[in-house]
């Protein structure tokens, strides 16, 4: 049989990430290319224990159907949360929960957006996002990102041209892939052209609360007073991203759009994984959980610098970062990146070449991303030496 193909999923092509995964499962190679967290961060005794406390007491609860806006108790508690931390939610908000960030993406994007509208994105930007923002068959223009943040000439510059553009995507904490944190300068400036040209902000903080330096910078949706910011959060990085819960705040008649989207895709969010999350935010100590991670990424984002210095100094820099899960290095200029990438392979080390993180896939590209949470220390050392030795064999 000839098979027909709709086509949105004809022109998608396959996550550069997910087939660099192919190279990284062989067990000889070290994956510094995935966007996991650290596995010593997984608050395994944890979920064990609340989860044998929810199956003896409260099975049907946790094992029949739900409600696609999400589990009561954890909207009310983190409604409260936001709130109370970092001044997320008005009367003209409310609150979803969903199978991750990337299902927010995908809903917003699902209830927004038509085929040939655009979508305003860092230039770097998440893999993920701009997939499923072409899924759509939505135009992506890209606004290149500066030490700290995007570029507002740029963003602009692309407002002003864009007639069609629909929203703003920004990742303004550790960005996925440079991690550089937006100024707070930035972040009022970037509010203020999306108030000035007529549209909506999706602000994704998934890193927000990695930070292990420096000091926290107000959301942009904490001063929203125009209800165009939708803010999305998730529970992947700080409890674990098997368990597939992330939440939404945002305007009431938006969120009601994608809870109608929501219930054509997965009717809701799993039950056990919204219990497992209200449950350690409510009857631990959710704080001291997060400072442990932090502790965790200061100390291995250490032992990334360190061997970075070490080993790929001064041909390959790096951007200093505060938080998050990534570090973004950039080759000089004439050395052909791609090549770099494939020759790091045959050494059996894997990165993510940075033009997969490109609105334009095409362009040229000096950059790929790093990551030091997943793998051990020592994999850690030995995966930027063997970069280092890529580089003294390219580099003059």
């Amino acid at each position: 049989m000839e098979y027909q193909f709709s086509r949105r999923v004809l022109e998608l092509k396959p996550s550069a990430i997910r087939e660099i995964f192919k190279y990284a499962a062989d067990p000889q190679v070290i994956s510094l290319s995935a966007g996991n967290p650290a596995p010593e961060a997984f608050p395994v005794h944890e979920i064990a224990e609340i989860s044998a406390e929810i199956l003896a007491q409260r099975p049907i609860d946790a094992l029949q159907y739900g409600t696609t806006e999400g589990y009561t108790p954890l909207r009310r508690h983190l409604a409260a949360y936001l709130k109370e931390t970092s001044g997320i939610g008005s009367d003209g908000d409310d609150l979803i929960i969903t199978s991750g960030a990337q299902q927010i993406m995908d809903l917003f994007t699902k209830s927004v957006v038509d085929e040939e509208d655009t979508i305003v994105c860092e230039a770097p930007s998440f893999l993920g996002a701009l997939n499923t923002y072409r899924s759509y068959r939505a135009k992506l223009r890209g606004v290149p990102m500066e030490s700290d943040g995007i570029s507002l000439e740029g963003l602009e510059q692309a407002l002003k041209e864009e007639k069609r553009a629909k929203f703003i995507y920004t990742i303004p904490n550790f960005q996925n892939p440079t991690g550089a944190t937006m100024s707070l300068a930035k972040r009022h400036g970037m509010y203020e052209l999306a108030k000035k040209y007529g549209l909506m902000i999706l602000e994704d903080n998934p890193y927000g609360d990695l930070r292990f330096q420096g000091e926290d910078l107000p959301s942009i949706k904490s001063f929203d007073t125009e209800g165009i910011v939708l803010y999305s959060g998730t529970f992947s990085k700080v409890v674990a991203p098997g368990i597939r819960v992330g939440y939404a705040v945002g305007p009431k008649p938006v969120l009601q759009k994608m809870i109608v989207c929501k219930q054509g895709e997965d009717v809701h969010t799993n039950i056990w994984g919204q219990m497992l999350c209200d449950e350690l935010m409510t009857k631990y100590d959710f704080g001291a959980h997060l400072a442990r991670l932090r502790e965790v990424y200061r100390k291995k984002s250490k032992v990334a610098v360190d061997a970075m210095n070490r080993w790929l100094l001064p041909k390959i820099t790096y951007l200093p970062i505060e938080g998050g899960l990534f570090f973004w290095c950039t080759l000089p200029d004439g050395i052909d990146m791609l090549e770099f990438v494939k020759r790091a392979i045959d050494h059996k080390v894997c990165v993510v070449p940075g033009n997969a993180f490109l609105t334009d896939e095409s362009k040229p590209c000096q950059s790929f991303r790093i990551n030091y949470t997943t793998p051990t220390d020592e994999n850690l050392v030995r995966g930027i030496q063997l970069l280092g030795e890529v580089a003294s064999d390219m580099i003059p």
